[in-house]
């Protein structure tokens, strides 16, 4: 069983999927998206950042796991998708509520992704961000998560909306000290 210093973060169970799709649907895409900074409103059309199908294909990936923050009254309000690959963690799916960024809810779950992949003695995290958003990118940074050079392209799949401007992801890691 896996230990996480916030009681408010807790592994999701398959019952989580409809609250999951919703927060990241409202965190990225769509008019509720803008009460927050990390939406992509101005990247990608559309109200789907992900539906229950995908969803639940992230869910049965081996060794996947997804971790949720709820609040006092159990809402789940932020929740991240890790998945280990090999020695490394890869990390994505992450949202917070647009209702309740900037109050640090997101730095609490990426430190208890990095609890994670220390309990599973991984060596790193890696994640993929669109490179245009440099303002996520920075706070990444800021976390100790670093810019490896490497670029994939992000190619439309007719579920998560029409791209607004050619989009590339950017691939950042951030070590794990052991």
């Amino acid at each position: 069983m896996y230990h996480f210093s916030n009681p408010h973060i807790t592994i999701a169970i398959v019952e989580d999927i409809r609250a999951f799709v919703a927060l990241l649907n409202s965190a990225y895409r769509g008019e509720s998206s803008k009460q927050g900074w990390t939406n992509e409103v101005h990247l990608i059309e559309g109200n789907v950042r992900i539906d229950e199908v995908s969803m639940k294909l992230n869910w049965q990936q081996n060794e996947s796991v997804f971790l949720k923050y709820t609040n006092k009254d159990k809402e789940i309000i932020g929740c991240v998708n890790l998945q280990q690959m090999d020695n490394a963690i890869y990390l994505g799916l992450f949202s917070v509520s647009p209702l309740v960024q900037n109050k640090g809810i997101g730095k609490q779950i990426l430190v208890a992704a990095e609890e994670y992949a220390k309990q599973l003695k991984c060596s790193s995290i890696n994640m993929t961000v669109i490179t245009a958003r440099t303002e996520l990118i920075d706070w990444y940074k800021r976390n100790g998560y670093i810019d490896t050079g490497i670029r994939k392209p992000f190619l439309e799949d007719g579920i998560a909306g029409k791209h607004l401007q050619p989009l590339e992801f950017m691939v950042l890691e951030k070590q794990m000290i052991r």
